[in-house]
């Protein structure tokens, strides 16, 4: 009899043992939980009572669900708020609109211009907002000759100020 009371008294000593195990505090699973997350540094976590509650921005559904379940194996914690948000990443930025495409008018008139200014060498001109620019070097009678047939393009204005005429 003594052997079946010293067993039976043994075997409560060890189940009092075990269910006297100390749970782990709140720093300790915010340290452990910390140490999981370290990867991932856009994710921060809270701890309250076991309860861990995640937040921050992650690119995609993957990453949030990878804190997660990363935080889930931790010792202690009782359950995940999750409270991480997607953030997609930014649309890519719009090419800039050529200066052709910006404006039809300008590219009707930079054609004229082109087949006008071919037969006068020394002449740079520019077509901007129905605008014509001419600038470099000619002689009078070439500019009188080539200012007719740049106002038959119907432009806004001819502008001459960066003209030297000879």
């Amino acid at each position: 009899m003594k052997s079946k009371l010293s067993t039976a008294f043994l075997c409560l000593a060890l189940a009092v043992m075990v269910a006297c195990k100390s749970k782990p505090s709140d720093t300790q699973i915010q340290a452990k939980v910390t140490e999981q997350l370290s990867s991932m540094p856009e994710v921060t976590a809270d701890v309250k009572e076991g309860v861990v509650t995640l937040a921050g921005n992650v690119p995609d559904e993957s990453a949030r669900a990878a804190a997660e379940s990363a935080v889930a194996g931790v010792d202690g914690v009782k359950s995940i708020t999750n409270n991480i948000m997607v953030t997609p990443p930014a649309p890519p930025a719009a090419p800039a609109p050529d200066a052709a495409m910006v404006n039809p008018e300008d590219q009707a008139l930079r054609t004229g211009v082109a087949d006008i200014t071919k037969d006068f060498p020394g002449v740079d001109v520019k077509v901007e907002a129905g605008v014509i620019t001419v600038t470099g070097e000619l002689s009078a009678a070439k500019w009188k000759t080539l200012k007719k047939a740049l106002d038959g393009l119907h432009p806004k204005k001819v502008d001459a100020s960066g003209l030297k005429v000879k």
